[in-house]
């Protein structure tokens, strides 16, 4: 792989003011003087690292005026000889930019391949290059600051950490193995067991599926009631769009309608369901079944009351079955009310409630703040990406096999253990990784970057 040279597009295609097109390898030096010709009359060797305004040159062909820069290995992304031509954002002029510089020697670069190259150069870790495509990819406030915070070491510092102890835990191990004789298997294991508990623990406690999946997923809601307590219409209000059919009719929505909206910079993900009741209408039944299903998977459920009539049988049985995280409201303030919130917290004095109309949007205001509170996640989770959680989850369960095995004076079995939970963590620095893995991990990244 060193021995080429790359170039892609590394902005988004169509139209735009600036488009860049990048290229790295032993090659991006030659490339760049052959294809860019700086202004003025005098042809000096590119000076590192400094813009230079000048056109892109086929032959004698114009093809654009540009700035260039290059950046000598290794002070660059990939370590290697990078340079960038910046030149207007059209999509056929960055097309015939990037075939020129194809001609001249460079090959198309696959998904991630700069950043792959940068992770395989050792300018960044496994954790710290995944980071950047998730920062490429962020949707919310929230997941973009916990990829700044994976590209700048959290990640990496906490399992390096955690290897260190795990490396102490398997020298110890060893000890025991090599002088039989002077530390019994008793002794051995009861000074290791402790170690093996307390790194456990740490890592369990940095398993948390639910905040990073509300990092990444965004916070999934679910809307849910009797046929016309207001769901469509708190949807629509709320998105700000008409995501749902309203009309006076019960049983009008047939089928889970979902909206997005951000509540400071957090995701939340708004499902209205089928109005739940008891229906010989197939169609409508196979409604309220994903209704039921809906609710089931979300990280959140809102009871929709209309607060101009009596509680029903059924909505009493939905309100103790609520859990904590869960809310009511109180729908339709703006008739008279025949259920309030005292009537509520009566019945569940634990359980938030708040009074809407779906026809105000100021007194929405407290719902979106409920969101912003279920939604939030403390900014020092170390680990937030999937795969990391995964393998964290598999050193775990070595780590207890390892413990299990110690308590039958096996230290021999504890070993093979101990080394599984190593390879695991460090398959997240990327210190223990298989061109599969990296295979899997880049081909989800853009082209260019």
């Amino acid at each position: 792989m060193k021995q080429d040279t790359i170039a892609a597009i590394a902005t988004a295609s169509g139209q735009g003011g600036i488009g860049i097109i990048r290229i790295s390898g032993p090659d991006a030096e030659r490339i760049l003087t052959e294809v860019f010709r700086p202004a003025g009359s005098r042809r000096e060797e590119m000076e590192s690292h400094r813009l230079t305004y000048g056109k892109v040159m086929d032959g004698e062909e114009e093809l654009d005026e540009c700035m260039a820069v290059l950046m000598r290995a290794p002070a660059s992304y990939t370590r290697e000889d990078v340079a960038e031509i910046q030149i207007h954002g059209g999509t056929q002029v960055t097309h015939s930019v990037l075939d020129l510089c194809l001609r001249k020697g460079a090959r198309l670069a696959q998904a991630g391949e700069f950043t792959r190259r940068a992770f395989l150069n050792g300018r960044i870790d496994l954790s710290r290059a995944e980071a950047v495509m998730s920062l490429i990819a962020a949707r919310g406030e929230q997941e973009r600051k916990a990829a700044v915070r994976q590209m700048a070491g959290g990640t990496a510092a906490f399992i390096r950490k955690a290897s260190d102890q795990l490396y102490s835990l398997q020298a110890g191990l060893a000890a025991c193995i090599d002088y039989p004789e002077e530390i019994s298997d008793e002794e051995g294991a009861g000074a290791l067991r402790e170690g093996l508990k307390k790194l456990t623990e740490e890592l369990r406690q940095a398993v948390d599926e639910r905040s990073s999946r509300l990092i990444h997923d965004g916070m999934r809601v679910t809307l849910f009631g009797i046929p016309n307590a207001g769901k469509s219409s708190l949807l629509n209000a709320l998105t700000g769009q008409e995501k749902a059919i309203v009309t006076e009719i019960p049983g009008t929505t047939r089928d889970n309608v979902e909206g997005e909206i951000l509540v400071d910079g957090i995701r939340v993900l708004l499902t209205d369901t089928a109005g739940m009741r008891d229906t010989r209408d197939p169609v409508e039944k196979i409604g309220v079944e994903r209704s039921r299903q809906a609710l089931h998977n979300s990280d959140a459920a809102l009871l929709i009351l209309d607060g101009s009539r009596e509680l029903s049988g059924e909505e009493k049985e939905w309100l103790g079955n609520l859990r904590r995280e869960d809310a009511v409201l109180i729908n339709k303030s703006d008739l008279p009310q025949k259920t309030t919130q005292d009537m509520i917290h009566e019945l569940r004095p634990d359980i938030s409630c708040i009074t809407v109309s779906a026809l105000d949007s100021a007194s929405l205001q407290p719902v979106r703040e409920y969101f912003r509170k279920q939604a939030e996640v403390t900014d020092r989770l170390a680990l937030t990406q999937p795969r990391h959680l995964e393998a964290v989850k598999r050193a775990i369960s070595h780590l207890q096999d390892a413990e299990r095995t110690l308590d039958l004076l096996t230290p021999d079995m504890a070993a093979t253990d101990l080394q599984a939970a190593q390879e695991a963590l460090s398959e997240i620095t990327g210190d223990r990784a298989d061109e599969r893995l990296l295979d899997t991990i880049f081909s989800a990244f853009c082209v260019g970057k």
